[in-house]
């Protein structure tokens, strides 16, 4: 594995196990095994790491949405689409899933904001999805907040637990059984 690559994963592990405020630069040298002057080599702050880490994989989710928004599905697979998406995004990037929900706090501005306004935008999609299918009949008819906050949350915390070297689930069989709870809350 290149330096560079090991600097990425490395990062994303201390994040993940120390959180971002608690990981220094000279940590993440240690762990790769470099000086501390040499990460500088490749990045230039800690705070640039976060801002790649958190809009890029933020960008795959809103991707993700929009493609899932705009396909002429039913509500309910667009539901489904959706946790399948969250899902395997989790699966694949299970650091900067959890960097997305509990570290972006640590964002300077003005890209804090702009995160939290990307953030919102996701919800807003996966809020009118809710919509339709409460709208279509294909939902209960339920408070639409509760309801979309509730399979978001849902979905959100996969990453505190699920880690590809921790989890013998399997990850298909964890969509099914992910889509299969938050559907039979949902629906009639």
């Amino acid at each position: 594995m290149k330096t560079s690559e090991k600097l990425i994963l490395e990062t994303l592990k201390l994040f993940h196990e120390r959180g971002f405020k608690a990981t220094t630069m000279r940590d993440i040298a240690e762990r790769v095994g470099i000086e501390a002057a040499t990460v500088y080599n490749y990045v230039n702050s800690k705070q640039y790491l976060l801002d790649q880490f958190l809009f890029g994989m933020a960008e795959r989710f809103y991707q993700g949405i929009i493609h899932i928004e705009q396909s002429t599905y039913s509500p309910i697979e667009k539901i489904k689409a959706v946790v399948s998406l969250n899902i395997r995004l989790t699966v694949e990037n299970p650091y900067k899933v959890g960097l997305l929900v509990s570290e972006w706090k640590h964002l300077q501005e003005p890209r804090r904001s702009e995160f939290l306004e990307n953030r919102k935008a996701y919800e807003g999609k996966f809020r009118g999805i809710i919509k339709a299918g409460i709208e279509s009949g294909d939902l209960r008819r339920m408070d639409l907040e509760v309801a979309t906050f509730s399979v978001l949350s849902s979905i959100r915390w996969l990453f505190s637990w699920y880690t590809p070297e921790k989890s013998s689930v399997n990850p298909i069989e964890l969509e099914k059984q992910m889509t299969d709870f938050i559907l039979h809350g949902v629906t009639p």
